[in-house]
């Protein structure tokens, strides 16, 4: 085995290794959290989640272009006084910001809960925003390893701090929001420790680069845009809910979402240390790397929606107050296909070939789609169960047009695998929805050996490209 492999597998272990706890952790959080706590409690703490998971928006593309910019060079070759002068810039910036959403949220702002979630908030941007430079340059220098440690850090320190909480009484949301924030707050100072090089300097070497953080801004707020409009698709669809029904409900469907996405911490392991690795590949590899990646993904992924199925009956008596909302996984629980997609093989090859502009547009005709979606099943049918499936025709809708111009970029048929795999996924929702469990299984898993069937010689070339991958 070559040594870029040798490394390859060590990274993935340590990625692999972070996200694995980070699925325990999500896994104790929601089982425990939604059992203790009311439900009416719950839903403003996945409205905090809600919120917060936007805060990225208020950097305004910098440490994407800093991502996209630097990605793919040596740790050691950085100008560590430019990179110095750029995180406390940044550091100021998000400081007033952070000051002015506070302003905002206690001057107009009539719903204490609301008011006291937004500040919350706004402390959350300062902390995550600042930490997410130190985290990019981290993952585009190919230090996976300490990106690794972060985040298993951040998330160790949020479950402990939480089962804290709940064993010793506290039934309350606004705990559990500083424990999110302490959290993110003591893995803040390990990427600062991490970076000690680049944020330790004398004063007197810091300077106003303008000039750089335009650079960074420009390129980077495509991205950034792009990132933003990804979690809009979805995001529009749960604050129409939020609005037309109640947070009761919204926290309902939110604890759905986050059960569908599970799968998606295995997927991010091997998304992290992939773009590095191909800004360093040479591009006349990419289209058979990328076929084997999409045959290698696609298998199992499918594969493993049949987790569903004992999940259901699993969850339906642990939690028995959301066994009504627990049906409208079978309507979700395909996302993580076009989601773990689109994360791992489109969006990192997009990046890797500097399309962030078309991912922009892609994923802007995909939130307009999902604002007409939005206002035809929450504001005019009011249907609950239109408005969840429709979360799912919107990721199928964007995941397909971007492979399908991602395959004419690298010369590659894809239209046949879109294809079977939108019939998989209607094959998994009809026996999930309208199917009890033990039947259900049984006829997906029929179609599951026919589907590996149709894909056998896909499957046997990927099995020898990956063993040519690896002897380099």
């Amino acid at each position: 085995m070559n040594n870029k492999a040798v490394t390859f597998l060590k990274n993935f272990s340590y990625t692999l290794s972070s996200n694995l706890i980070s699925l325990i952790i999500s896994t104790i959080v929601i089982l425990i959290v939604p059992k203790l706590l009311g439900v009416e409690d719950y839903g403003y703490w996945q409205l905090y989640l809600f919120y917060s998971s936007y805060v990225g928006f208020l950097h305004f593309g910098w440490n994407d272009g800093i991502y996209l910019r630097y990605g793919g060079k040596e740790y050691n070759d950085l100008n560590k006084n430019l990179f110095f002068s750029q995180f406390w810039m940044l550091v100021i910036f998000q400081i007033i910001i952070s000051v002015f959403v506070i302003c905002l949220s206690i001057t107009f702002s009539t719903d204490t809960n609301r008011s006291f979630i937004l500040i919350m908030t706004a402390l959350c941007l300062l902390i995550v925003n600042v930490r997410f430079m130190l985290i990019y340059i981290l993952q585009g220098t190919n230090r996976i390893k300490e990106y690794a440690q972060i985040t298993m850090m951040e998330r160790v320190l949020y479950c402990l701090l939480i089962l804290l909480f709940l064993l010793v009484g506290v039934r309350e949301y606004k705990i559990l929001i500083v424990a999110d924030l302490a959290g993110k707050f003591i893995s803040l100072f390990y990427s600062i420790y991490s970076c000690k090089d680049i944020v330790f300097k004398k004063v007197t070497t810091f300077y106003f680069d303008l000039k750089e953080t335009y650079e960074n801004i420009r390129v980077g707020i495509k991205l950034m845009f792009s990132n933003i409009a990804s979690m809009l698709i979805i995001g529009i669809v749960q604050f129409g809910i939020e609005r037309t029904w109640d947070v009761a409900t919204f926290g309902k469907v939110s604890l759905t979402l986050v059960i569908s996405n599970l799968m998606m911490v295995f997927i991010s392991a091997v998304g992290v240390i992939m773009f590095p690795v191909l800004r360093r590949t040479n591009q006349e590899m990419l289209p058979n790397i990328y076929k084997t990646m999409r045959t290698t993904l696609m298998a199992p992924l499918l594969g493993l929606l049949m987790v569903y199925f004992p999940l259901k009956v699993i969850l339906s008596v642990w939690l028995p107050q959301y066994e009504v909302s627990l049906m409208y996984m079978a309507l979700l629980f395909p996302m993580c296909v076009f989601e773990g997609k689109m994360s791992l093989l489109i969006n990192t090859y997009l990046k890797t070939l500097r399309k962030e502009k078309w991912m922009l547009t892609i994923n802007i005709v995909s939130v307009l789609f999902s604002l007409v979606l939005t206002a035809f099943f929450t504001i005019v049918f009011k249907n609950l169960s239109f408005a969840i499936v429709s979360i799912v025709i919107l990721l199928a809708f964007r995941c397909a047009i971007a492979e399908v111009y991602l395959s004419k970029i690298l010369n590659i048929s894809v239209q046949k695998d879109i294809i079977l795999e939108l019939v998989m996924t209607l094959v998994f929702i009809l026996t999930g929805w309208f199917l009890s469990p033990g039947i259900g299984i049984v006829s997906y898993l029929f179609g599951y050996l026919l589907y590996l069937l149709i894909k056998r010689k896909d499957i046997n070339t990927t099995f020898i490209n990956v063993k040519q991958l690896a002897r380099g």
